[in-house]
């Protein structure tokens, strides 16, 4: 993340976007493939050692179908920022940051026990887990467990400037995952 500076003078945080650019790589549709839809690839695999034998044939890292409202474009395009326009609103998709085992307070945002009153080293501890009856503890009890390293969606986020050359799209506000993370951008 970093600031811009807008019109007015104020600072705006923002987060920079390396987006792009993909390529589209297969074109989907319903008397073929029973849906229409548009296989999109990003970041081309150079080096053939560095291929896999269940990726053979296949030239890019990562590839994703998009199906709906897509753009008309036929396969061998490239799709970079110029297909964003300074201040539109989109959505931001990706994996939040893993944070592995993690207990019920830092996990779900419980208070602990009170620090008095013969509670020794309870402090943290999640408290009663069920009740008599059933006789089993409810499924979707929130309880201590792995934490993060799922997708998130942020909405409503503003694309402040786009840079052509570099392919940089700065987008007003936090995006979920960490540094390096896919993301995924659509325009609301």
């Amino acid at each position: 993340m970093t600031q811009i500076f807008d019109k007015e003078g104020s600072a705006v945080a923002v987060t920079l976007v390396e987006a792009g650019p993909v390529e589209v790589t297969q074109i989907k549709n319903s008397e073929k493939d029973g849906y229409d839809a548009i296989q999109v690839g990003y970041e081309k695999i150079t080096k053939k050692s560095s291929i896999k034998k269940p990726m053979k044939g296949k030239e890019f890292k990562t590839l994703k179908e998009y199906t709906g409202d897509v753009i008309e474009t036929k396969t061998g395009d490239i799709i970079d920022v110029s297909v964003f326009n300074e201040g539109d609103v989109v959505k931001v998709s990706g994996i939040s940051k893993g944070k592995g085992f993690q207990g019920g307070v830092k996990r779900h945002g419980f208070s602990g026990k009170d620090r008095t009153h013969g509670v020794k080293h309870e402090h943290r501890t999640l408290g009663s887990v069920g009740s008599a009856y059933p006789q089993r503890v409810i499924k979707g009890r929130k309880m201590p467990g792995h934490d993060g390293a799922v997708k998130r969606t942020v909405k409503n986020l503003r694309v402040i400037r786009i840079d052509k050359d570099t392919n940089i799209l700065a987008i007003s506000g936090a995006i979920v995952g960490r540094k390096g993370t896919l993301l995924e951008i659509t325009c609301e």
